[in-house]
């Protein structure tokens, strides 16, 4: 069989040698959505992260089974694929204990103020007077942390926040997750009562642009706000906006357009703690991703499935 790789890039430093033992393959570090057909349409199998495989591009190619290598399912038709006979299969799971990690890097690097720290001591300490230098941040003991979304990942969060003797609340996006460990609020009275507040969603048609300058406004000054659900859950306009009139600390891993774009207000914020949609990239959760794409393809090469 003929196995295609389209964004092989965003899997950083894979050995694909043992994929050979699987078929012919062929490996793209990306594909562009005008080279995407081109590439796929002699193919058995594609694995693809990011890059859309749609209607078109399924009726014009011989794609029998398509691996994400990702959790997240939509840039592929799974209807359609359905309709076409087309296996699509994810691998869920694989990250978790890296994005639960991440969050806390980016809420302790914006409570401790690392990175003011940082190039404070790097260009003013060495001339100073005192043996320190004091401004405001706070312990994360006592305080209400919330958490939208109580999926694996936020009771992950959940648990670790306890730990640092965190009141944890939550709200859930679906309306369905009932936890008993953990105090259910409406999105309202989590903005308004919490003093951290992550984000552990989907993005879907109830959580997109969730947060936006309505909603925003009713968080507290000197809170922190972290996002590692999907971009689209804050609107990043809306968010920019109230940047300017509240003292809120932002840390974000995901954004609305990745990569993000030069334009974008948040960018130049110093109340914005920014990284690339890294949050599920250990070296432990690549290769379990990795692990659980070959597992997928080699049952589908042995038995069809």
């Amino acid at each position: 069989m003929k196995i295609v790789f389209l964004d092989a890039l965003t899997l950083g430093d894979v050995d694909f040698d043992r994929f050979k033992e699987l078929g012919e393959i062929e490996i793209y570090k990306t594909t562009s959505k005008q080279n995407t057909l081109e590439r796929v349409k002699d193919a058995d199998i594609v694995v693809t992260n990011k890059v859309v495989i749609d209607k078109e591009i399924m009726d014009k190619s011989n794609i029998k089974f398509i691996q994400i290598a990702a959790t997240g399912m939509n840039n592929v038709d799974l209807e359609y694929a359905k309709k076409k006979g087309i296996i699509v299969k994810n691998v869920a799971g694989y990250s978790t204990n890296a994005v639960i990690q991440h969050t806390f890097a980016l809420v302790l690097g914006l409570l401790n103020r690392v990175c003011y720290f940082d190039e404070y001591s790097k260009k003013e300490y060495p001339n100073s007077q005192i043996f320190t230098h004091i401004i405001n941040w706070f312990e994360i003991k006592e305080k209400r942390w919330g958490i939208i979304g109580l999926g694996e990942i936020g009771r992950g969060v959940a648990k670790l926040a306890s730990a640092f003797g965190a009141e944890v609340v939550y709200y859930s996006t679906s309306g369905k997750n009932e936890n008993k460990e953990y105090k259910r609020v409406e999105l309202d009275e989590l903005l308004k009562t919490s003093k951290i507040i992550t984000i552990h969603a989907p993005l879907n048609e109830k959580t997109k642009n969730l947060l936006n300058k309505d909603n925003l406004l009713l968080i507290k000054d000197n809170s922190i706000l972290v996002n590692v659900g999907r971009g689209g859950i804050i609107n990043e306009k809306d968010l920019a906006e109230i940047l300017n009139k509240k003292d809120i600390f932002v840390g974000l891993d995901v954004f609305e357009n990745e990569p993000v774009k030069k334009d974008n207000p948040l960018l130049k914020s110093k109340k914005v703690l920014l990284t690339p949609h890294i949050a599920w990239s250990s070296i432990e959760a690549r290769k379990k991703l990795t692990d659980g794409i070959y597992e997928n393809i080699e049952k589908f090469v042995k038995n069809g499935d």
